[in-house]
């Protein structure tokens, strides 16, 4: 198993503590994997995500069995006619990142780490906070001052290390990396370390098992640093590649229109992101304005030949007070991803006919 940079192609042991190529470039993770038979996992008693041990970068006998809290097997709810809600918000910490939490985590302590660094805008600190208490590792957790107060408490309630970092998100994850380098501690990032999206993948294999062995013709998909979206992406190309679906579904992403440099970069038919100025949102989750994935992001959704809008805050904030109405109280971010659809369908009304999917990220207790 090896790190792989996505631009010179070195290889890099995992022991090696890399977050980054030495040319600069960011990492992929090679593995022997064996993708399951989707047909057959959906009949297992395990609910947990570990029931796709064999496509997990784990075996089964391992340290992870040790730390999971059961994550996974959440809700498919239906919403509207042809649209579904995933509930991620049923995950032990509340929100989606765990899948990819667990995993690090695990990771780290089978790598003998006693620490660990991460930022986050909140709800991936939480999860890494959690897990890391669970395996008896210390966390150091930055996060930036604006962070809702709800989150940051629960952060502190797993005994971790909170740092408060004045600035932009941009300026949290460089405190986090100032550290990583001064102490050689884990870099237990959710936007470097690709073992986070081995997590995220579980959440396409859950769909496709919830319908019955089909994919819906387009996920609607939040994008900030894109930590689900690239994990949806891999699963898409791991079930084409063991011939369990024949095409990809559609990966239409969502930003919050006052910080969207991924819709700006697509818009514009570029490959790379421009780093842009945030202007300010209630979307803290998804307010990056320079993702460092940004090049793989816009591969991602071209190559599902989707799409990315960006959406008001006042849509957002309708959003979520709709979906409250529906018995779905989420945190303000996750509200971006209905505003989304709703969106779409005025931008594509053949959707109204097609299956889709959301996410609910992040429980609504989580936002102020």
């Amino acid at each position: 198993m090896n790190f792989t940079c996505m631009s010179c192609k070195s290889r890099y042991p995992l022991e090696s503590n890399k977050w980054k190529c030495e040319c600069g470039g960011l990492l992929g993770l090679e593995y022997e994997k064996d993708v399951p038979d989707l047909s057959k996992t959906s009949l297992l008693r395990d609910h947990s995500i570990w029931k796709y041990i064999d496509a997990l970068p784990f075996v089964k006998d391992d340290i992870w069995q040790e730390i999971t809290l059961g994550e996974g097997d959440t809700p498919l709810i239906k919403i509207a006619e042809n649209v579904y809600a995933k509930a991620e918000y049923y995950m032990p910490t509340l929100s989606f990142k765990d899948r990819g939490a667990v995993l690090l985590i695990a990771m780290a302590k089978k790598l003998g780490m006693d620490r660990v660094v991460a930022d986050s805008s909140g709800n991936a600190g939480t999860a890494i906070a959690a897990y890391g208490a669970r395996a008896g590792i210390q966390c150091d957790i930055f996060v930036p001052a604006s962070t809702s107060s709800k989150k940051i408490k629960q952060i502190e309630a797993h005994g971790a290390v909170i740092h408060k970092i004045p600035g932009t998100r941009e300026d949290t994850a460089k405190a986090a990396i100032a550290m990583v380098e001064k102490t050689n501690a884990f870099y237990a990032s959710h936007i470097y370390n690709p073992v986070f999206w081995e997590g995220t993948k579980t959440y396409v294999y859950e769909v496709f098992e919830q319908m019955d062995g089909k994919m819906p013709d387009a996920f609607i998909i939040p994008v900030g640093n894109g930590t689900l979206l690239m994990g949806a992406y891999l699963a898409f190309k791991e079930l084409m590649a063991s011939g369990q679906i024949a095409e990809m579904p559609k990966i239409l992403a969502v930003q919050a229109e006052a910080c969207a440099p991924i819709v700006q970069a697509f818009v514009q038919g570029r490959n790379t992101v421009e780093p842009m100025e945030n202007d300010g949102t209630v979307a803290e989750g998804i307010a990056i304005a320079a993702p460092a994935r940004g090049t793989e992001i816009l591969q991602a959704i071209r190559a599902s030949d989707g799409d990315v809008i960006g959406v008001t805050e006042d849509r957002i904030i309708e959003a979520r007070k709709e979906l409250a109405l529906k018995g779905m109280y989420v945190e303000i971010t996750s509200a971006v991803n209905y505003a989304g659809y709703v969106q779409y369908v005025e931008k594509y009304p053949e959707l109204k006919e097609q299956q889709v999917v959301l996410p609910l990220c992040g429980a609504g207790i989580k936002s102020d």
